[in-house]
């Protein structure tokens, strides 16, 4: 392979490097969505619940949330394309494990184990993006690298879809190999290690712990709560313990000498600002997808690969918009772009809360272009405008920060709006079930059954089962509409919040305060802190 090594110079380095970071990017991004659309067909096989589904979706959202600011921290102390790739062989492999799961409980463990995996390559792409590029150039390159992450959201429904329908939803995890494996394969060879040289070598592992607990213990309450009671001893007892935990978590941050958020970051007001709205998108944008590709699948009729192929209208859209969106923040600053993008989302939310039994694919078209417009225009200038509000030197534990809150919002998008689903149609169940003859358990037993795509009773005619068929289906898309309206109200705080905290212009944290002076490597030291030839040059990180 050292025969290719002079392909790659000092000028075009910066380049091979986005594109090794888009390589990785692209099957964390890929897992995010193609897994959707396989949901029902998971359901049927592996005969799970609507909490099941949630956990699937979640126990890889969650673990990657929570270790993504370590992800950051580690990259920072030991080196970023150290445990970037290693994330990348923790991913792969589990990706493997998921592949053969047995049962729902294994499949979920598979993915808690390859969200840790994504956890160390994700803020490693952002981070070494951010080192190779100069600011004025971060906007076009942050562009790309979320234009790589819309082609992955584009192609994920589609060959997710696919594969579920001509070969098995168990292929959607062993594409990941051959991904994986290039993606090993272009770090090594285009990318140089930087490693933040202000921090120490500790690990908050009591902060990790802490924060773990706290946000399982509210996403586990929030899945669990329709079913388990929200009064009941178990969910109260959650909740409390979430609160608890972190209230621990912010005391113990204070007193640790490497804490895993580094509170400072929040002194800037484009940071608060970003990762917020990045808490907010995701809640809309996975909400969306993980519900829609339920409503489309059992409701529509469609299969998977047709279900797959109607998110292309938002997947495009954004595929197309985040590259422009980026470079115009370069140009105008990430306010304005970032304000038009949460009006467009919170838009086509309201246009899909209208949703109706009798409501067609044409009648949500609008709104799915309008939501990918939305997210397109909103991904990059919220990533530009939280990556040039810290130092360099803080790429790594701000771009964890960032991704953490972008998975965070999406956990608990599923998780609230999953709630919220469950309680409306179970609640419309009882309605139309009143008087019906049947008993709580079997209503009950019904609404477990919604998400299967063939609700049903046993022991009932034709004609009562065509009824409650019927009943069935106007549950679902009665629970559905409620719990875009509960998206629509998180997605037009995002509004505000774009509005009154990002700013306008398009400072990085160098054009305000100066470069950052780094430490020159010995004079036996290439970039990846390793022994170089004698009198060789080697380059400040």
């Amino acid at each position: 392979m050292s025969r290719y090594r002079h392909l790659i110079t000092d000028e075009n380095r910066k380049w091979w490097t986005l594109g090794a970071m888009c390589l990785a990017l692209f099957m964390i991004m890929l897992d995010n969505t193609v897994v959707n659309v396989a949901l029902p067909s998971i359901q049927r096989d592996l005969d799970t619940s609507i909490s099941g589904l949630e956990w699937i979706v979640n126990g890889y959202t969650l673990s990657f949330a929570v270790l993504l600011v370590v992800g950051g921290r580690l990259g920072d102390i030991f080196g970023r394309r150290k445990m970037f790739l290693l994330g990348v062989v923790i991913f792969t492999l589990s990706s493997v494990t998921a592949g053969f799961a047995v049962d729902n409980l294994s499949l979920i463990a598979s993915r808690v184990v390859q969200g840790a995996g994504a956890a160390l390559m994700m803020p490693g792409t952002l981070s070494i993006i951010t080192d190779a590029f100069p600011p004025s150039e971060r906007g076009k390159a942050i562009g790309t690298w979320a234009g790589v992450s819309a082609v992955a959201l584009a192609i994920g429904p589609v060959l997710g879809g696919f594969l579920t329908e001509h070969v098995d939803w168990r292929a959607i995890f062993f594409i990941n190999v051959p991904v994986g494996i290039l993606a090993v394969l272009a770090a090594i060879f285009a990318v140089r290690e930087s490693r933040d040289t202000t921090v120490g070598r500790r690990v908050d592992v009591l902060g990790v712990a802490v924060l773990t607990v706290s946000l399982t213990a509210l996403v586990l309450a929030l899945i669990e709560g329709n079913n388990w009671g929200w009064g009941s001893t178990a969910i109260v007892g959650l909740i409390a313990g979430s609160v608890v935990a972190f209230v621990l978590f912010a005391v113990v941050e204070r007193r640790v000498t490497a804490p895993i958020i580094e509170f400072a970051l929040f002194n800037s007001r484009n940071f608060i600002g970003a990762v917020t709205v990045a808490f907010i998108i995701s809640f809309a944008m996975l909400g969306v997808f993980f519900f829609f590709a339920l409503y489309m699948q059992n409701i529509l009729g469609y299969s998977p690969l047709e279900a797959g192929i109607r998110f292309l209208p938002t997947t495009l859209v954004i595929m197309v918009l985040a590259p422009l969106a980026g470079r115009l923040s370069d140009r105008i600053g990430p306010r304005w772009p970032m304000v038009i993008g949460m009006a467009l989302v919170s838009v086509a939310l309201y246009m899909l809360s209208t949703i109706e039994v009798g409501t067609t694919f044409s009648h949500i078209l609008p709104g799915f272009v309008l939501l990918g417009a939305g997210i397109g225009m909103t991904m990059s200038p919220m990533s530009t405008a939280a990556m040039n509000s810290v130092a360099t030197a803080k790429a790594g534990v701000a771009s964890g920060v960032l991704s953490m809150f972008r998975m965070v919002g999406g956990t608990f998008g599923i998780a609230a709006l999953g709630a919220l689903f469950q309680g409306q149609a179970k609640s419309r169940l009882d309605q139309t079930f009143s008087g019906a003859g049947l008993t709580g358990a079997e209503r009950s037993d019904f609404a477990h059954q919604l998400t299967g795509g063939a609700p049903h009773v046993d022991g009932l005619s034709a004609a009562q089962a065509a009824k409650v068929t019927a009943a069935g289906q106007d549950a679902f898309v009665y629970g559905l509409s409620h719990a875009m309206v509960l998206s629509l109200s998180v997605a037009i705080l995002g509004v505000l919040v774009a509005l009154l905290m990002i700013r306008g212009h398009g400072k990085s944290h160098e054009e305000e305060v100066g470069p950052v002076v780094r430490e020159e490597p010995g004079p036996l030291e290439d970039e990846a802190g390793e022994l170089a030839a004698p009198g060789s040059a080697a380059p400040v990180t």
